[in-house]
């Protein structure tokens, strides 16, 4: 965990002056998995585990940021780039630029990042960086932001400095999310409904798998051309539609029509929005039973329809769906490495960690990271101590 006194004393270490403290957390999706950018449907929760961001006012146009994670500064002024840098200034140095784009005159900043959240394991530590920096930007200058408008800043940031397409769901559960409840998000319409999760004996689980294959970036890429071809043609057959989303069960035949994989791609994008909204469902009632039974499938689907899957998260998978506190267990993410979401009873938690750990360890020699993960509140200024 981040040391808030810590990271307040590196701040006044290296720039000389008295922070302010803001922060924003991790994403761990329950499911509705790839049906972001699809306009279908999502429910995450946000992960008590935050990317803290201690920032000062300059009175020039200069930033300078260090990471402590990674124990690396950069610094820079806004205007374009020569040439492309290094993969975190990227996030940093993109939503800076975005927002100036908007008509937002910032001025620049000293900044002091530390994060709670592990990379590359799906828990979605690009948006926590992205709207915890931009968030602490805007409060520096007093600037007033519908808070979409940053959500959608911060994922224009990704798309044009970092490369990747991906739908709005992390930075909107950043910045949306309310402790204890889950987020039924409606891609398309953007609508927003808390749900309260009332899961006393009942705990979610993340399990890194600690693996994070090279193509994960560029297969994300394609499934997002491989659904736009799969509307392309299925709206020569049923004019008006305009995504996925516009499909549902009874267009199954339908997409039977479609080439291979874009039959493959529509069939899990549909089935995914129908279990999504079975979910929230489930929860509003408390079905937790029948919630996992949705994460099963939903794995099934992401597996063997949306091919996102790999031989490290199916085992992880596999040994869980097979110890009896668990009820529900999927890959969690873009895929092709990353991590898991389970819901595992309490009172088997510790047993189903070390069990877990054990035969993981045992088949792939790797030893997995494992977080029990608790429904946590949206951006935030804190104070400091």
């Amino acid at each position: 965990m981040v040391d808030l006194q810590a990271l307040q004393n590196t701040f006044r270490e290296r720039y000389g002056t008295e922070p302010r403290l803001f922060s924003a957390p991790g994403r761990a999706n329950l499911i509705g998995e790839h049906t972001d950018y699809n306009a279908g449907f999502v429910l995450p929760i946000a992960a008590n585990l935050r990317t803290y961001v201690a920032a000062g006012a300059r009175n020039d146009h200069s930033f300078r940021v260090y990471s402590c994670n990674l124990q690396d500064e950069v610094k820079f002024q806004l205007g374009p780039l020569e040439t492309k840098q290094r993969g975190w200034f990227n996030y940093v140095y993109g939503v800076s630029q975005v927002l100036k784009d908007a008509g937002h005159d910032l001025k620049g900043a000293d900044v002091v990042i530390a994060s709670e959240v592990p990379r590359g394991a799906g828990l979605s530590s690009s948006a926590a960086l992205e709207v915890s920096f931009g968030f602490a930007l805007l409060q520096l200058n007093a600037r007033e932001i519908d808070p979409l408008e940053l959500a959608q800043a911060a994922q224009s940031a990704e798309h044009s400095f970092v490369g990747t397409k991906s739908g709005l769901m992390d930075q909107l559960t950043a910045i949306f999310a309310k402790a204890d409840h889950a987020l039924l998000i409606d891609c398309r319409s953007l609508e927003i409904t808390a749900i309260p999760l009332r899961m006393n004996d009942l705990a979610v689980v993340i399990c890194d798998s600690k693996v994070k294959h090279e193509l994960a970036t560029s297969a994300y890429n394609q499934r997002r051309a491989e659904c736009e071809q799969a509307v392309e043609l299925l709206g020569q057959k049923k004019p008006g539609i305009n995504s996925l989303r516009d499909l549902t069960a009874v267009d199954l035949d339908l997409i039977e029509t479609l080439p291979e994989p874009m039959r493959r791609r529509a069939r899990h994008v549909i089935t995914e929005n129908e279990r999504t909204l079975l979910a929230a469902e489930a929860i509003k009632v408390e079905n937790f039973q029948f919630l996992g039974e949705l994460m099963m499938q939903s794995h099934r689907s992401l597996r063997d329809d949306y091919d996102v899957s790999c031989q490290e998260l199916d085992l992880l998978v596999e040994l869980a769906s097979a110890h009896e506190a668990v009820l529900g267990s999927r890959m969690m993410g873009g895929g092709f490495g990353g991590c898991t979401v389970n819901l595992v009873r309490l009172a088997g938690l510790k047993e189903f960690q070390n069990w877990l750990t054990l035969d993981y360890r045992r088949t792939t020699g790797l030893s997995p990271e494992v977080y029990v993960i608790h429904a946590d509140s949206g951006v935030r200024e804190h104070q400091t101590v």
